[in-house]
């Protein structure tokens, strides 16, 4: 899943994980997320809620950060 990927960002939930990620493609950039340790725990296991890490591919990391850091200037 996130093989060849580096590490982005955290975000609270699976909801702003797939906004960003969607941001993120819609510049041309490879996105990826998965639930942190914590948030697998939360739901004993199932699939759901809790916090995502972002991972994005490497050379777009520069890109992905300049994207992340505009999206929440906005805010």
């Amino acid at each position: 899943m996130t093989a060849g990927l580096v590490y982005l960002t955290l975000v609270p939930s699976e909801n702003e994980a797939e906004l960003l990620c969607a941001l993120l493609r819609t510049e041309g950039l490879t996105c990826d997320q998965r639930p942190t340790n914590l948030s697998v725990g939360m739901m004993d296991g199932m699939p759901g809620g809790g916090p995502r890490e972002i991972f994005v591919a490497e050379q777009d990391l520069a890109r992905a950060q300049e994207i992340l850091s505009a999206s929440r200037n906005n805010d």
